[in-house]
């Protein structure tokens, strides 16, 4: 579990990736490809990927869990999926404006 806050940066173990949190405060457990993320200065050797998350993650995309609750940006690209708490993390889809007509 890491203590997330906006502004943290965090690195995959397992990939490229590397996120920002946007918002969220709290305990989490931040995964990417199945394994837990890290500082930008600390390393793992040896963390092996869970194949059923290498979806990817794309950069410039936010991520966001089912509440809401947490969003993340991806700003560098990887091959793991990303998850909060075993649950993946989706793809924040852009507000509808209103027309103006």
């Amino acid at each position: 579990m890491t203590a997330l806050k906006p502004g943290l940066r965090l690195k995959s173990g397992v990939c490229t990736a590397e996120v920002m949190i946007v918002k969220g405060a709290g305990e989490a457990s931040l995964t990417c490809g199945g394994v837990p993320m890290l500082g930008l200065d600390e390393s793992v050797d040896g963390a092996q990927a869970v194949a059923a998350e290498m979806n990817g993650c794309q950069v410039g995309k936010r991520y966001v869990n089912d509440d809401q609750s947490l969003e993340v940006l991806c700003i560098k690209p990887g091959e793991g999926s990303l998850a909060a708490g075993g649950a993946p993390l989706a793809v924040k889809q852009a507000k509808k404006l209103p027309s103006s007509d």
